[in-house]
């Protein structure tokens, strides 16, 4: 029922409308204090959440997963459900056959749709299945959504792979994003926009993994120092 709720409710709202040399030292772990818990961290997603192109301990997830323990907080490594090339949809479904359905975070995020736009899926069918995914996510947080943080999808229309379309790809890489937002903010869940980041990789190259498609563990970095005082702040409340 939330998940229909959420998409009457974003349908009204849109009507009308992948090894870099620069990798980063690992996190030290060793100062985690006075948490009394050990907290469970979910990464939902694709590529850009198993990072690929990169060590695995210089994905996203994992620098994160460093940062919060850096700062005190005691998170076990995180569980990630994402394979790169995966839609909207094989994210769903291998949740579904994941064998942890009936099992709860203490937080989740969410990053996917990149291939939606890749694969040439309609934004219909995006904005349906983004729905149901954040609804799963928020779930897996106990039901409350401020434990949950979507991330935008980067634009690769600034990488080497897009071979100059950058005029045809942002924009479409901004539709998707205007349907995620939305229906993340009508559900209440916290939104981080990290597609301006993505778009510094244009005149930085250092951002853009040795593939020159995804992000470098540099870019990564950038965008955990959004995503760490929002998910620091709530696990310690």
């Amino acid at each position: 029922m939330k998940v229909l709720q959420i998409i009457l409710l974003t349908l009204t709202t849109l009507s009308g409308c992948a090894k870099n040399q620069n990798t980063l030292p690992p996190a030290k772990t060793d100062t985690m204090t006075n948490a009394p818990d050990t907290l469970n961290y979910l990464a939902l997603g694709d590529s850009y959440t198993i990072g690929e192109a990169v060590p695995e301990q210089q994905s996203f997830p994992y620098q994160l997963y460093n940062a919060l323990n850096d700062q005190g907080l005691r998170v076990k490594t995180p569980t990630i459900i994402a394979t790169t090339g995966w839609t909207t949809d094989n994210l769903i479904d291998a949740i579904i056959e994941s064998g942890i359905t009936n099992q709860k975070f203490d937080f989740v995020t969410l990053l996917v749709g990149v291939n939606d736009q890749y694969q040439h899926l309609s934004q219909d069918n995006y904005q349906i299945k983004f729905a149901e995914v954040l609804n799963t996510a928020i779930n897996f947080a106990h039901g409350d959504t401020s434990r949950v943080f979507v991330l935008s999808i980067p634009d690769y229309g600034v990488t080497p792979f897009a071979n100059g379309q950058d005029s045809v790809i942002g924009p479409e890489i901004d539709q998707f994003n205007a349907i995620n937002k939305a229906i993340s903010i009508q559900a209440g869940v916290h939104y981080i926009d990290i597609t301006p980041i993505s778009r510094e990789a244009a005149s930085d190259p250092t951002l853009i993994a040795p593939d020159g498609l995804h992000p470098s563990a540099k870019m990564y970095h950038l965008w955990v120092s959004l995503l760490t005082p929002l998910v620091g702040v709530r696990l310690k409340k």
